[in-house]
């Protein structure tokens, strides 16, 4: 199973791991799904959102993308339903970038509540209009409330990747530490946020965010239905 669930000290650690690209699926955002339904009933008060060493996420499986447009729109629209539930998560949400996060796995960034990232050689941002697809409106309404207005042609409209310390700047994470210390430190943040109340936590998103949620999952399927992936 690429979604691995632990619980230490009311902090669940979600670890995507595939041995691969940390490519994501229905089947992906099934397991992310289960693993988020267990968090009230485990008492977990904060979760880390972690990836391999050296990749966090480099997006959507590509078979199932370029496989048919009613694939691609399924997943797309799966995948723009699961951030949308964790941005209004009761608990404290926080990413431990891990190496490369691209496309989906970028947009996984934006919607956590705080990012810390992997020093290194690697490659943050949207890339989708680099790849050939139009970002759909769930994608654009969650950059346009996350990427400073400043670099948001520059990375949805132009699907240009940043280095860690840039992606700082740009809006997809927070901080940038050593790559050994990332796990470590986001868990560490998610232990002093798991003491916030859930209910003070929650109700705070929900005023904040429900209505960029509501914005991004507004008609979905009629959104995609003039979307496709261009491999010419």
């Amino acid at each position: 199973m690429p979604v691995h669930y632990d619980l230490t000290d009311s902090v669940a650690t979600i670890t995507l791991d595939d041995g691969k690209a940390n490519a994501i699926d229905l089947g992906v955002l099934g397991e992310l799904h289960q693993s988020l339904d267990r968090l009230d009933g485990d008492g977990a008060r904060a979760v880390v959102l972690a990836g391999r060493p050296g990749r966090f996420s480099a997006g959507f499986n590509l078979a199932a993308m370029t496989g048919s447009a009613e694939t691609m729109r399924e997943l797309v629209i799966a995948g723009g339903r699961f951030i949308g539930r964790l941005m209004l998560l009761p608990q404290p949400v926080v990413a431990a970038c891990t190496g490369h996060a691209l496309a989906m796995g970028g947009l996984l960034l934006l919607g956590a509540d705080h990012r810390i990232g992997a020093a290194g050689d690697y490659k943050i941002g949207l890339n989708e209009v680099a790849i050939g697809m139009a970002m759909p409106r769930w994608g654009v309404e969650l950059a346009r409330y996350r990427i400073p207005p400043s670099q948001l042609e520059w990375h949805l409209v132009l699907g240009q990747t940043e280095s860690p310390d840039q992606a700082v700047g740009a809006g997809f994470l927070d901080r940038v530490v050593a790559p050994e210390q990332v796990l470590d430190e986001a868990r560490s943040v998610a232990g002093r946020l798991a003491g916030l109340r859930s209910g003070a936590v929650g109700g705070t998103k929900a005023r904040l965010r429900q209505v960029v949620v509501d914005r991004m999952l507004d008609d979905p399927e009629g959104d995609l239905s003039a979307i496709v992936v261009e491999t010419d």
